[in-house]
């Protein structure tokens, strides 16, 4: 396959550091989870090295069209408006929303949000969702990469009433903190896909063609199994 990345042999990745389990996290310095290591089975294929640069996700696509990296590879859900500037590969995951309460919280379902704070990142997907929820006051919280323990931080502290992000990052915080509990969960479906610009069909041919291979071969389903075991691999 004939393709050129920023830099020759490594491929430049946008994406960041804040924990966002099980899908993208780092421990003792090495990036761990879904995300990353299907980039390393699809850079091992493709004979590239992944690098990862650490930005706010504010900054993602600015980033990206600066030419400044070569992909988006984070948690980006394939949406019309980004599809109005950026292209995607295929998918290598599909993901559904949620909100996230305290534990002693009276919400339960989207019809306990009247009246009630809803925080989300700003500018995302979560908070699209949130605006179709009724007499919701929505809280945007900026894309910086410690947005999710900010979030919630202030769901802990009482700024906001509840938090809507996507399921398995929730259900991981939920888990994680007792004082916290899932209160109910949208089937939304997103499909989550590596962004590129345009001009590099190249490139985002050589990615789609290798996320193809490793689905056909199970490499897919064995890492999907393997950081996220507790929900079916969505490609059958």
């Amino acid at each position: 396959m004939e393709f050129s990345t920023l830099t020759p042999g490594q491929l430049t990745i946008a994406a960041s550091d804040f924990d966002a389990r099980p899908m993208s996290y780092l421990e003792n310095g090495e990036r761990l989870g879904y995300e990353p290591a299907v980039a390393r089975a699809v850079c091992a294929k493709l004979g590239l090295v992944p690098v990862w640069q650490n930005l706010p996700m504010s900054e993602f696509y600015s980033t990206l069209h600066a030419g400044q990296c070569d992909v988006v590879w984070f948690n980006q859900a394939v949406t019309a408006e980004r599809l109005s500037h950026s292209r995607f590969t295929r998918p290598y995951g599909i993901y559904d929303e949620a909100v996230i309460v305290r534990a002693d919280s009276p919400i339960h379902t989207a019809a306990d949000l009247r009246g009630m704070k809803l925080g989300g990142l700003a500018d995302s997907t979560n908070l699209a969702l949130g605006e179709q929820f009724a007499d919701v006051t929505l809280v945007p919280f900026p894309g910086s990469d410690q947005v999710l323990p900010e979030m919630l931080a202030a769901l802990r502290a009482g700024e906001i009433d509840a938090l809507v992000d996507d399921e398995l990052v929730l259900i991981t915080a939920a888990e994680a903190d007792p004082s916290l509990r899932l209160a109910f969960t949208v089937e939304t479906r997103h499909p989550f896909a590596i962004a590129l610009r345009p001009t590099d069909e190249d490139l985002r041919q050589a990615l789609d063609q290798t996320l193809e291979a490793l689905l056909s071969d199970g490499t897919l389903a064995e890492l999907w199994s393997q950081w996220i075991p507790w929900r079916p691999f969505p490609f059958v």
